[in-house]
Formats: structure tokens, sequence, C-alpha cells
């Protein structure tokens, strides 16, 4: 699969001042190939208007995957939209159905504890890629698992059979820590969404993650 890199979490919550399509669209043009779109405090109907206006965005030029919401998804592909799957969380739908579901389209899983990492394993021919964390604790996501730290990243890494994102409160000073700790990506929310610009922070991340090789 393409290199993860920096992967930014639209999360219509932290968008601001910037509405979630104003940050979307300056990350992409900053260079940012993966936008995960989180909606969850809008309704169905506005999460999958929204994956329509993103995947306008997005086409052509980077990865959307909708955050949860498989039917959101299957809607939006359905109306033609660029959505190129989901990342689903542990409570959310099995990882079976959900590829029975969405055919080949990318999944990515969130895992933090050595057991949800067995199991990812166990099912590592429908998974695309995990998402690794929390690193740090983070106001975004407030049932987060446990921050586990950096080291905590670098030993899930090990124990994993998939690509890992790293997501939790990260930085552009966390990138060569995190290469170092064999990331293939790091997962941004509020460095890119409450940044008072969205592109310049998108740009100060890429440049971070690729002199960190």
């Amino acid at each position: 699969m393409r290199n993860l890199g920096v992967y930014l979490v639209a999360n219509t919550a932290s968008c601001t001042p910037h509405r979630t399509l104003e940050v979307i669209q300056a990350a992409v043009q900053a260079g940012v190939q993966w936008i995960q779109l989180r909606a969850k405090e809008e309704s169905a109907r506005e999460f999958y208007e929204l994956a329509l206006a993103a995947g306008q965005l997005t086409a052509g030029r980077a990865e959307l995957l909708v955050n949860d919401r498989v039917d959101v998804y299957l809607a939006a592909r359905a109306a033609g939209a660029a959505v190129t799957g989901v990342h689903i969380g542990q409570q959310d739908l099995p990882v079976q159905r959900v590829r029975e579901l969405i055919g080949d389209a990318t999944l990515g899983l969130s895992a933090s504890t050595d057991e949800q990492l067995a199991a990812a394993n166990a099912n590592a021919s429908m998974i695309d890629y995990l998402g690794v964390g929390a690193i740090r604790a983070t106001p975004t996501k407030k049932d987060h698992p446990t921050p586990i730290g950096i080291e905590g990243f670098a030993r899930a890494r090990k124990i994993s059979q998939l690509p890992c994102v790293a997501i939790g409160a990260l930085q552009a000073e966390d990138a060569p820590a995190l290469r170092a700790a064999g990331a293939e990506g790091m997962a941004v929310v509020r460095a890119i969404c409450s940044s008072t610009d969205p592109g310049a922070a998108a740009g100060g991340l890429l440049r971070a993650w690729q002199e960190a090789k």
C-alpha cells in the first residue's frame, strides 16, 4: 500500500478555527496523502454529505477513509465519491464483517493492547494497517486507550505483523523517534486541525517525517 507518512484525522469537532473541508483542502495541497474523516457529532446524513464533499477534494490526490461508519462509506461509494475505505475501532463491527461489506477497499483498525494486536495478527489478511496508541493522552478522543508512549509503540510494532500508524497528541518533533520505533506513519488531529495555518502545519509535519528517514 502507499506510504502512510503523515496521516490527517480530520475530526470535525477539532477543525477550528477552520472548517473541516478547508483543513482537508489545505492538507492535501501541502502533500498529505492520507485523510481519515471523523464526524462523531454529525448525523448520518451530515456525515455522508461531508464525505461526498471531501471526496471531491481528495480525488486523485489523497486516500480518503471514513471513520467507524461503514454505512456512510458504502453510501458515499455508491454515490460515486472517491472514498478509499474505512477505519474502525475495537467497539465497531467485527473485522470479518467489515471486510465482507467493503470488498477490497482499505481497512484500518485501532489497536493498543497485546490481545488486540494478537487478534489483528490472526486477521492480518483482512486488515491493511493498524492505528496504534494513544501515544499520549488527547482530548480529541475521550475514550482513548491508556497512553503507551513511544516506547510502548515500539513494543507494539515488534508484535504486529501489519503496518502501524502512531496516534495520540503527536507533533512534528516526534517524527524521528517514531520512525526509529518502526512507524509507517504518524496520525495527527489537533496538530493540523487546530492550527491557525493548517497548510503550513501539514507541510512542517511532512518535512519532519521525510527528514527523519
